[in-house]
C-alpha cells in the first residue's frame, strides 16, 4: 500500500518557492491571489514499516530547523483553493529517484521491481478565486500538461476526503513482446495517416520507399526464411522513421537544390552539407598545409583537434529547440546534459570541461496573445534557465559562455543551443584516442539510465514544426547524477581498454546508437528482452527507440566484459548485455528469441532518397528612418543599455557554476566589479600548464531580415572578433556551424518556402567564403530546420538564425586581456573602420525599424587587423580590449567605461570613416554596428610600440580613459553630443532583468 509523506515549511518561514508563484500568477494572468504556499509531497510506494518511513522523512526528506513532516496526514490548512501537480506516468522523476535511493541507503536494502517514490508539490492558493481561476492557473501555469497531471480541491472538498487521496502514476502492465505488422498496401491517403498518427515524420514519398522495399521478392524471401511476413513490424517501422527523420539524417542539407539568384540565373547544388560545410573544411586543411590540427571532423559526435602533443580538444553545439518549448525545464535539462555526452562520446571519450548555451526568446515580458498551446516567454525563459542550471551545476561542469537574443518571433519555438568541450589525451593504450573501431562479435552493451517511455518519438518529433498534438512521450528529463557516475565510470574503463567503441544513446535511441554503431562493422544482433526498464509496460518498439541523455552505448570485447561489469558494479551504475556486433549485412532485433526487426543496414542508413529542393532569392527592402541630428544622445544609449538584447544577463550567468574544477581564467564578467561582460571564456584544462582554451561564439539573427549571406558573415566574424579579444590565437582556431532555420520547403503551410530555401544557401554560401578567408576549419555542427508554430490558424516562423562557436587556444593565459579600462590616462583605440551600416541594429529597433544598409564584413583587412592585434596582446602592450557589436560604439565605450570603474572621453572626428562622407553622422559613427572593430586601451608608455605592432592596418587614437567616472562623447561639431555618468549608464544595463 502506498504512503504519502508530506514536508511542510514551519510557521513564520519565508515560503519563497511560494512567493515567486503569487508573482507570476498576478504578473502573467492578471489574477489577485492573496497568498501561495507550497508543500512537497512523496508518495511511497515500498514495502516500508513505521519506523523506515518516519527516518526516511525526518532525515533526506526533511530539514527539521525550518520544516515540519507528517505520515499519512495531510498538512494543508489555511486555503481556498489546493493544486496537487505531480508527472504522468512514464515520465521521468529524478527527485523521486533520488529519494528511492536515499531509502535503499538508509534502509539497507534496494527496491523491488515495481516499488519507487513518486513526488509532487502542492500549491495552497487564498484569495477571491472561482474554479475557472484555479483552472487557469494550474494549466497555463502550475502544471505543464504534457508531462505533469493535477488535481484541484477546494477546502470543502478537501476536508470531506480528508485531504488528497493517495494515487501512484505508475505505468501498469507486462512486456509481452506485443509486436504489430503494419499494412502498407494501402492508398497514399492511407499511408500519410500511418506516418501523422505515429509521429514518424516520414512524407509521402519516403512511406512509397519504404513500401518498395517490402515488396522487393528478395526481401521478402529473406523476411519468410527468419520467420516475418512482407509487412513491417512496427519496431521495423520506428527504427526507419528515426533514422531517416530530419533531426538523424539532415535530409534538407543533404538534398538537391535547385538555387535561383535575384537575376534568375539557376545553380544546382547537390547537398549543402557536402558543397559548402564539408569543403570549407577541406579547403582551409589545405591552406594550413603542415600545420592541420583537425583530427576528427564530421564523423563522430563531436569535431577533435589537436591543443597540444599531450591532449586533444573536443568541442560540441546541440539545440534542444523543440522539447524546450513544451517543457522548458525539461527540454533545456535534456539539452545540456544531452550535449555532454556527444564530447564524451567522442573518440575512445573525453573528460568534459566545460559547457557554453546561448538562447533565443520572445520578450519576457510579452503582453499580447498567444496560441492556447504556446507557453509564456517568461515561462520558458525561467523553464529554459532552470534546467541548464540544473544540468550543468550537477554535473560538475564549469558554464563559461553563453548569451541571451530575444526577438518576438522566438514565442513559436525558442532556440536552446548548448555545448560541451571536453578533452582526452592524445593516445590511449599506444592508439591515437579520437579514433575507434567494431570488430564482429563484439558485445551490445547498454550502460547508464534506463529505458521508459519518456523520449519516444523525440527525433521524429523534432523534424516537425509544433503543433497542438506535439506528443507528450518525446521529452525525456535528463538525469544529471546518474550520467556523472557513468562517465566518470567510463572514463577509467576507457584508460583500462575495456571496449572498442563508444556513442551516445540520444535522438532515436537503440535505434539509432546501435543502429549507426553496426555500419562500422557491417551488422548486428540485438535482443530487447534484456534491456533494463524503468517499469512494466513497454512493448518493443518503444524500448528500441526511447532515448535518455544518461545512457551510452559501447562495444565491449568478450574477453573483457566480466572486468567492465564488475567496474560498472563497483561505481553504482548500471550495465547490460543486449547482444553482439555482426558482419551479416542486417539490424537485427529480436524480443526474446522472436525476430521483430530485419532490416538490411544498406537501406536502413543510405535507402532514402535526397530531397529535391527549390530556393529563390529576391532582395527585400524595408522602410528606413529619416536620419536625425540632435544635440544629446544621452537618452538613445541609456535606452539601448537597457534594451533586453544589450542589457546585462547576470541574473541568468550567476545561476550558473563557472568556478567548478578550477581553470576558468577569463570568466563571464570581469572589472573592478565583476559585473562587466567578457567577450570570450579562458580556461585551463591542464591545472599544471598555462596552455588555456579560448570559446566565444557569434549569433545576430536580427540581420536575416536584410540578408542571410551577411548574417552569417557577420556570426562568423563576431565569433572570430569575440575570441581575438581576449587574446586567441589564429594559429589554433576552429569554428562549430548551428543552424535554426524556419521550414524551408515550400508546402500549403510554407508558401514563401523556396525564399526561405534561398536564405538557406547564401547562408552556407557565406559560410565557405568567410571561413575560407579567415582560415577557419568547421569541425562540427548541427542543424535544426522546422522551427515554426502551426495550429492551423496561426503560424510563428523564427528569424533564420545561425550560432557560430569559435574555440582554440592561448598559448599562456597569463597574457590573456578582459574588456574593462584599467587605469585613467590609457589612451583609447577604435581598430576598423565604421561606416553607415544601421540596417538591422539595435538603434534601428528601438526606433521601430529593420533598414537596408546591413553592416559588411571585410575578411582579408579584417584577418590582418586582428593578426597584428593578436600580436600586440602576446606582447603585452594592451591593458583592455573589447569587440564592438550591438549597439556600436556608444554601448561598447559605456560598458568598457562602468566595467573598469573609470569614464572615458572620445572625440568622434578622429573615427576612421568608410562610405561616403555626407552620410557620416554622429548618429551613424555613435551606434553603427559596423563588423570587425575592437576598441582598446593602451598605456601611454606602450603607445610607441602598439602603434608600431598596428603598423599598416586601419586603427585611430580616439580618446582616453578619464578618472571622472563619466563617459563623455565629443560630436563631429565640436560639441559634446553625449554624456553621462558611468553609474547611470551602468544603472540602465543592469536593471531590466534584475529580477528575473
Amino acid at each position: 500500500m502506498a504512503r504519502r509523506i508530506e514536508v511542510a515549511l514551519k510557521d513564520g518561514v519565508r515560503d519563497a518557492r511560494g512567493e515567486r508563484i503569487k508573482g507570476e500568477v498576478e504578473h502573467f494572468l492578471h489574477l489577485a491571489v492573496a497568498g501561495v504556499k507550497t508543500i512537497d509531497v512523496y508518495t511511497v510506494d515500498a514495502l516500508l514499516d513505521d519506523n523506515e518511513l518516519r527516518k526516511a522523512a525526518a532525515e533526506p526528506f526533511c530539514d527539521p530547523v525550518i520544516q515540519n513532516w507528517s505520515i499519512d496526514r495531510p498538512q494543508a490548512a489555511g486555503f481556498d483553493f489546493l493544486v496537487e501537480v505531480g508527472f504522468r506516468p512514464g515520465v521521468t522523476d529524478n527527485i523521486g529517484r533520488t529519494a528511492r535511493e536515499a531509502i535503499e541507503y538508509i534502509t539497507g536494502r534496494p527496491f523491488r521491481d515495481g516499488e519507487g517514490v513518486y513526488t509532487s508539490v502542492q500549491y495552497l492558493l487564498t484569495g477571491k478565486l472561482t474554479r475557472e481561476d484555479v483552472e487557469r492557473i494550474a494549466r497555463d501555469l502550475l502544471c505543464n500538461t504534457l508531462i505533469q497531471r493535477y488535481q484541484i480541491l477546494d477546502a470543502g472538498e478537501f476536508a470531506a476526503k480528508g485531504g488528497v487521496p493517495v494515487t501512484v502514476p505508475k505505468v501498469t502492465g507486462e512486456t509481452r513482446g506485443r509486436v504489430r505488422e503494419i499494412n502498407l498496401e494501402i492508398s497514399d491517403e492511407e499511408l500519410l495517416q500511418i506516418s501523422k498518427e505515429g509521429v514518424l515524420a516520414l512524407t509521402l514519398e519516403e512511406m512509397k520507399v519504404i513500401q518498395a522495399h517490402f515488396r522487393d521478392p528478395a526481401v521478402v524471401a529473406a523476411r519468410q526464411q527468419i520467420g516475418l511476413s512482407s509487412k513491417p513490424t512496427d519496431a521495423e517501422l520506428e527504427a526507419i522513421a528515426q533514422t531517416w527523420s530530419e533531426h538523424c539524417k539532415h535530409k534538407i542539407f543533404s538534398g538537391n537544390v535547385e538555387y535561383v539568384d535575384e537575376q534568375g540565373n539557376r545553380e544546382q547544388i547537390k547537398s549543402l552539407f557536402k558543397s559548402y560545410i564539408q569543403r570549407t573544411t577541406a579547403t582551409v586543411r589545405e591552406q594550413l598545409g603542415g600545420r592541420d590540427f583537425c583530427l576528427s571532423v564530421f564523423k563522430d559526435n563531436a569535431g577533435v583537434i589537436k591543443f597540444n602533443d599531450d591532449w586533444s580538444l573536443v568541442f560540441k553545439v546541440e539545440t534542444h529547440n523543440s522539447p524546450s518549448a513544451l517543457d522548458p525545464y525539461g527540454g533545456a535539462l535534456t539539452g545540456i546534459v544531452g550535449v555532454n555526452r556527444d564530447p564524451f562520446g567522442t573518440g575512445k571519450g573525453a573528460q568534459l570541461i566545460f559547457n557554453t548555451d546561448v538562447f533565443c526568446f520572445a520578450d519576457p515580458f510579452y503582453a499580447k496573445p498567444l496560441p492556447t498551446r504556446l507557453l509564456h516567454p517568461r515561462r520558458i525563459f525561467e523553464g529554459v534557465v532552470e534546467g541548464v542550471e540544473h544540468g550543468g551545476n550537477k554535473s560538475g561542469i564549469p558554464t563559461v559562455n553563453g548569451s541571451i537574443v530575444f526577438d518576438d518571433r522566438f514565442a513559436g519555438k525558442p532556440l536552446v543551443f548548448c555545448g560541451t568541450a571536453g578533452i582526452m589525451p592524445a593516445t590511449i593504450n599506444g592508439a591515437p584516442s579520437h579514433e575507434k573501431h567494431i570488430n564482429p562479435g563484439d558485445l551490445i552493451v547498454m550502460t547508464g539510465g534506463r529505458i521508459g517511455k519518456d523520449g519516444i518519438h523525440g527525433a521524429t518529433f523534432s523534424s516537425e514544426e509544433l503543433n497542438e498534438n506535439s506528443p507528450v512521450t518525446a521529452v525525456q528529463i535528463g538525469d544529471p547524477i546518474t550520467q556523472k557516475r557513468m562517465t566518470d565510470f567510463l572514463l577509467r574503463a576507457r584508460d583500462r581498454g575495456l571496449y572498442n567503441f563508444i556513442t551516445d544513446n540520444g535522438a532515436g535511441g537503440l535505434s539509432s546508437s546501435v543502429g549507426e554503431m553496426a555500419t562500422e562493422c557491417g551488422g548486428c544482433r540485438m535482443d530487447l528482452a534484456r534491456a533494463p526498464l524503468k517499469y512494466p509496460g513497454l512493448d518493443p518498439w518503444e524500448i528500441l527507440i526511447s532515448e535518455a541523455q544518461e545512457r551510452m552505448s559501447l562495444a565491449v570485447p568478450p574477453q573483457h566484459i566480466d572486468e567492465f561489469l564488475i567496474m560498472a558494479k563497483r561505481f553504482g551504475v548500471e550495465a547490460t548485455v543486449l547482444g553482439e556486433f555482426t558482419d551479416s549485412g542486417i539490424f537485427h532485433i529480436v524480443y526474446d528469441e522472436r525476430t521483430i526487426a530485419y532490416l538490411p543496414i544498406d537501406f536502413l542508413h543510405e535507402g532514402l532518397p535526397p530531397m529535391e529542393l527549390r530556393g529563390v532569392w529576391e532582395v527585400r527592402r524595408h522602410a528606413e528612418p529619416q536620419p536625425e541630428v540632435k544635440a544629446d544622445y544621452t537618452g538613445e544609449l541609456k535606452s539601448l543599455l537597457g534594451s533586453l538584447n544589450i542589457c546585462s544577463k547576470e541574473s541568468v550567468v550567476r545561476r550558473y557554476d563557472h568556478e567548478v574544477q578550477g581553470g576558468s581564467v577569463v570568466k563571464p564578467f570581469t572589472g573592478i566589479a565583476n559585473d562587466g561582460p567578457s567577450d570570450a571564456a579562458v580556461v585551463r584544462p591542464v591545472l599544471d600548464s598555462f596552455e588555456a582554451v579560448v570559446v566565444a561564439h557569434g549569433i545576430c539573427p536580427r540581420y536575416s531580415d536584410i540578408d542571410t549571406y551577411h548574417m552569417t558573415a557577420n556570426a562568423i566574424d563576431e565569433g572570430l572578433r569575440n575570441y581575438v579579444a581576449v587574446g586567441g590565437s589564429l594559429e589554433l582556431v576552429a569554428g562549430l556551424d548551428n543552424f535554426c532555420w524556419c521550414d524551408p520547403v515550400k508546402s500549403d503551410k510554407t508558401p514563401d518556402g523556396e525564399y526561405k530555401m534561398a536564405q538557406l544557401v547564401r547562408s552556407n554560401k557565406a559560410l565557405y567564403d568567410y571561413c575560407t578567408a579567415f582560415g577557419i576549419p568547421l569541425i562540427s555542427g548541427k542543424d535544426s530546420m522546422k522551427n515554426d508554430f502551426y495550429d492551423g490558424a496561426v503560424k510563428i516562423s523564427i528569424p533564420p538564425s545561425l550560432l557560430f562557436s569559435v574555440i582554440g587556444k592561448i598559448e599562456d593565459a597569463r597574457k590573456a586581456v578582459t574588456m574593462d579600462a584599467k587605469r585613467p590616462g590609457d589612451i583609447v583605440y577604435l581598430l576598423g573602420k565604421t561606416a553607415n551600416e544601421l540596417g538591422g541594429s539595435e538603434y534601428y529597433a528601438l526606433k521601430g525599424f529593420i533598414g537596408n544598409k546591413v553592416p559588411q564584413v571585410h575578411a582579408a583587412k579584417a584577418l590582418q587587423r586582428y593578426r597584428a592585434l593578436h600580436q600586440a596582446i602576446t606582447a603585452g602592450v594592451v591593458a583592455s580590449c573589447h569587440d564592438l557589436s550591438d549597439g556600436g560604439l556608444a554601448v561598447a565605450a559605456a560598458e568598457k567605461a562602468f566595467a573598469g570603474g573609470y569614464g572615458i572621453s572620445l572625440d568622434l572626428t578622429r573615427v576612421l570613416k568608410a562610405g561616403n562622407p555626407a552620410e557620416m553622422t554622429d548618429e551613424v559613427l555613435l551606434f553603427a554596428e559596423s563588423a570587425s572593430r575592437h576598441l582598446v586601451t593602451v598605456h601611454p608608455e606602450q603607445r610607441e610600440a602598439f602603434e608600431a605592432i598596428m603598423s599598416g592596418n586601419c586603427f585611430a587614437s580616439v580618446g582616453v580613459v578619464t578618472a571622472e567616472p563619466a563617459l563623455s562623447v565629443t560630436g563631429l561639431g565640436g560639441e559634446v553630443v553625449l554624456k553621462g555618468s558611468i553609474d547611470e549608464f551602468k544603472e540602465a544595463w543592469q536593471s531590466p532583468l534584475r529580477e528575473l
